[in-house]
């Protein structure tokens, strides 16, 4: 196994697993007002939009496990996207063309015009994508955009994470081609957004405002990446399988 693609096989096995752990107690968690510290992280508290996401989630982590399996398969190893530069000034802007060019090229641009999307295509309860699709989309693109993406839809963020992963991480994202800013933008948002649908509910709970490590803890049932949740870990399911069967009886 290429040593690149295994260390990022780890940290999206880990998020496989806090994600399907989350899908399946969802509903039941559902009921408690500390569910709230997670709903806010999908930026309602609506249950089938929540899942929704979860399902997506999962769906784009299997994809980007798919992809990078079928390259270690071939050998070869992922490189590192190196960070773009800004330019130091803005160029000057060219001359007005004249009237007939103008025209000419405004008919070139408006040609070449991408296709508008529908209304809600990035929202999974309207528009699922295929594990193909999203395969696709794993190949086209840096690797850590799509790192991003299933932090957003299996609510892992920083408070929710032990520190050692949410450092590696934060690594994988950067250096390959992903935006944190874009993750904590993102994260200020839907937790905006969660305001204001509990300001339309009476009795709304804002207790997860206030809530500490061990609180956040007791709703996750555990913080992503600790070492106690080996189970959650499918690559440290295969080492401690592996042990057993080396000593055990013939």
């Amino acid at each position: 196994m290429p040593a690149r693609i295994a260390a990022l096989l780890h940290t999206v096995r880990i998020m496989l697993g806090f994600g399907r752990h989350l899908a399946e107690t969802a509903k039941h968690r559902s009921a408690s007002p500390d569910f709230n510290a997670i709903a806010a992280c999908f930026g309602t508290g609506r249950l089938y939009a929540i899942l929704a996401h979860l399902q997506r989630g999962l769906l784009r982590a299997t994809a980007l496990e798919r992809v990078l399996l079928a390259r270690a398969a071939r050998g070869r190893d992922i490189g590192f996207v190196a960070r773009r530069e800004r330019a130091a000034a803005t160029p000057a802007a060219p001359a007005d063309p004249p009237a007939e060019q103008s025209a000419e090229a405004h008919v070139v641009l408006k040609a070449a015009a991408r296709p508008s999307r529908p209304a809600g295509w990035n929202d999974p309860e309207l528009f699922m994508p295929t594990l193909e699709e999203l395969e696709a989309q794993v190949r086209r693109r840096p690797l850590g955009r799509t790192l991003v993406d299933i932090c957003l839809d299996l609510a892992v963020v920083p408070g929710f994470c032990a520190g050692p992963f949410w450092n590696e991480l934060f690594d994988g994202i950067r250096l390959h081609g992903g935006s944190i800013g874009t993750l904590m933008q993102e994260k200020v948002r839907r937790e905006e957004a969660f305001r204001r649908e509990q300001d339309g509910k009476p009795g709304s709970n804002w207790d997860w405002l206030e809530m500490g490590r061990e609180a956040l803890r007791r709703v996750l049932g555990f913080f992503i990446g600790e070492a106690v949740d080996a189970p959650f870990d499918p690559m440290s399911q295969q080492c401690t399988a592996g042990a057993a069967t080396a000593t055990g009886p013939p």
